[in-house]
């Protein structure tokens, strides 16, 4: 049992969530991840990756988005409840280089958030590091604050222009691949379409490109085989041989073709969790 210490709502259906975790806290490293187990023994676990920790105060911080019966049971708990079960640090930690040049990591809505111990690990080892944060429109922008705190240049994108400029995140990445002194490598962390756009566009000046990678997963151990796809032409598991892949070799249209195979049943039985929670929540008053 995890007892949660804080919980933020930092945009619609997005929330930051920090519990005590000491064990986890002291030995993950930046790019590792998490399987959360909300309730009971019956109850689905899912991955999420660790979007903060602290050793020494004993806690870990996730960001989640809900769009599922789990993670909308997650979004109920507050501080003072507990986590039935989370299992970690898992996957194999991002690499942690020390460039001459500089280190661009690129973010796109949810996915900004695990990017955030990618950045500090980048800069605890001394490289320049340059951030570009995306989503649709302000009101979705998170950890926006954070990373200006530890990055050397954060570009902020909006597609309808409300914050920063308009546009996608390509734009500026495209704009750091064409300077004299192009990125050692590209770190891109979000929305599947994101990542595929952005690694065609740092292949074309052959950018080194590593992408963190959040699929369907169970058990987080390499056994059940879920969370497999191909990455130049190999079948990998994400959640033992990444989630960190080369951009360029990943299959991003098998990966987003699996990615969708439950999606209906995930939509259903988030509304179903819900109007059950509001049956409840009538029915007690």
């Amino acid at each position: 049992m995890n007892k949660i210490l804080e919980k933020r709502q930092l945009s619609e259906n997005v929330f930051y969530m920090k519990f005590e975790a000491a064990d986890i806290a002291e030995n993950r490293k930046a790019g590792q991840f998490l399987i959360v187990q909300v309730d009971t023994e019956l109850g689905e676990r899912i991955p999420l990756t660790i979007a903060d920790a602290d050793a020494k105060a004993g806690w870990v911080a996730i960001v989640f988005q809900v769009v599922g019966a789990t993670t909308y049971k997650i979004s109920k708990l507050n501080p003072g409840d507990y986590l039935a079960g989370v299992l970690g640090p898992l996957g194999t930690p991002s690499v942690i280089e020390k460039y001459d040049a500089p280190v661009v990591c690129v973010g796109g809505g949810i996915g900004t958030a695990p990017l955030y111990p990618i950045v500090q690990a980048f800069k605890a080892m001394g490289n320049t590091v340059k951030v570009i944060i995306a989503a649709r429109t302000k009101d979705l922008l998170i950890f926006v604050d954070e990373m200006k705190a530890v990055a050397d240049e954060v570009v902020i994108m909006t597609d309808d222009g409300s914050a920063g400029e308009k546009g996608v995140a390509t734009i500026p990445l495209e704009r750091y691949c064409q300077e004299e002194v192009p990125p050692a490598e590209v770190i891109a962390i979000g929305p599947p379409i994101m990542m595929k756009f952005a690694c065609a566009s740092t292949q074309k000046y052959n950018v080194k490109t590593t992408v963190s990678l959040n699929t369907i997963m169970i058990d987080g151990t390499g056994m059940c085989g879920g969370c497999r796809v191909s990455v130049g032409g190999e079948t990998k598991f994400v959640c033992v041989d990444g989630p960190d892949f080369d951009g360029h070799q990943v299959d991003w249209n098998n990966m987003m073709m699996r990615m969708k195979s439950f999606k209906d049943k995930e939509t259903e039985s988030f509304h179903k969790c819900r109007l059950e929670a509001e049956a409840e929540k009538l029915a007690a008053k």
